[in-house]
């Protein structure tokens, strides 16, 4: 009998320390159910209305992006699974799978957020879900203005909860006058993909460039998003923490231009925590996650940490180091060890980021 309940033991914590799964099928989680073109979606006096605190159409807006952006991606790599923009959706799949679409709130009864509620819906309570909207909405308004998405025909309206107004936008016009330095990047990765996909440049090259340009395009969205910043208050101080820390992470994979495919995507985010931390958890000891979980936790506080205590002089000598194509693939290796390899000496960092930025 003893020995069968060690067993057991055994067996659920394997099962407690799975890490987070963020697809299905090789696909985004619930990509197949979300509709795939803009006829799909409700339409009213000739206007599509989204709403994206359903799911699946928030997920819809993701899959008639990289639908519509896919035919200038070719220098990404062969295959529909290269095109950078799906660390996109795959984020959304794991905040949905990891319980950060809920309210928060304490004493929330409220099913909205979880995987089972039916339909799938969205909480605009959430921090994430917050963040996630200028993911989302900005630049897909931003696609439809360019002509990437709809070809310049068609007119989209974006519901915002009339209580919550303040927090967002729902078209092109709202959304450029609020938060125009965001619309006005992604505008120009849009245009500028159309430009390149005709240019001479090597593939190389122009990897590099559209990359570039999508990462600016994200990390000024994630300024706009500090519009949720009072929903942050709602969650534990481990789980502001890493919140914290999880989008401090955006300005090194942004500067080394990280090629966000389907793969390397989820490599990144299967260590990602698979629940919401709680008050009484103490990463990295958290005894339910698993040991890349936990890894992964220890990992972003302690860059936010240095960077902190130097005054932001690790982000900036990160940037610094990131000078040239060739240097910014080093970087992409660089934070594939850190994040993933155990092993990884991270008190190394800065003397190797030193002599990349040397070498610049």
């Amino acid at each position: 009998m003893h020995f069968i309940k060690i067993v057991v033991a055994v067996i659920l914590s394997a099962v407690l320390c799975q890490a987070a799964v963020v697809t299905e099928n090789g696909l985004p989680i619930l990509w197949e159910k979300a509709p795939s073109q803009l006829s799909e979606l409700p339409t009213a006096d000739g206007v599509i209305q989204v709403n994206p605190w359903d799911y699946l159409q928030r997920m819809a807006l993701y899959k008639v992006l990289i639908n519509s952006t896919n035919p200038y991606m070719r220098s990404m790599g062969p295959g529909s699974t290269e095109n950078p923009m799906w660390s996109l959706p795959l984020q959304l799949g794991w905040k949905l799978r990891s319980g950060r679409l809920t309210d928060p709130t304490l004493g929330s009864t409220s099913t909205c957020g979880l995987e089972s509620s039916e339909p799938v819906c969205i909480s605009p309570q959430s921090w994430y879900a917050c963040i996630n909207y200028y993911m989302s909405v900005l630049p897909f308004l931003a696609a439809v203005q360019t002509g990437i998405v709809g070809k310049g025909e068609i007119q989209v309206h974006i519901h915002v909860p009339a209580e919550l107004a303040q927090d967002y936008c729902s078209s092109f016009t709202e959304c450029s006058t609020k938060y125009p330095d965001a619309m006005t990047k992604w505008q120009t990765f849009f245009k500028s993909l159309q430009q390149m996909s005709e240019s001479e440049d090597t593939d190389f090259d122009k990897k590099d460039k559209i990359l570039g340009l999508m990462w600016a395009a994200e990390e000024d969205s994630q300024t706009a998003s500090f519009a949720c910043s009072e929903k942050q208050k709602l969650y534990s101080s481990p789980e502001v923490q890493f919140g914290e820390s999880w989008l401090n992470s955006a300005a090194y994979v942004a500067a080394a231009h990280f090629h966000s495919n389907i793969e390397k995507s989820e490599k990144f985010m299967d260590p990602l925590p698979s629940r919401v931390l709680q008050e009484s958890d103490s990463p990295p000891n958290i005894a339910d996650l698993s040991a890349e979980e936990n890894h992964t936790l220890y990992i972003f506080s302690w860059m936010t940490t240095v960077n902190r205590l130097l005054g932001g002089s690790l982000v900036n000598l990160w940037r610094g180091a990131m000078c040239s194509p060739q240097a910014r693939e080093k970087g992409q290796a660089l934070l594939h060890n850190l994040i993933l390899d155990p092993k990884f000496p991270s008190s190394s960092l800065m003397s190797i980021l030193t002599e990349m930025a040397t070498s610049c």
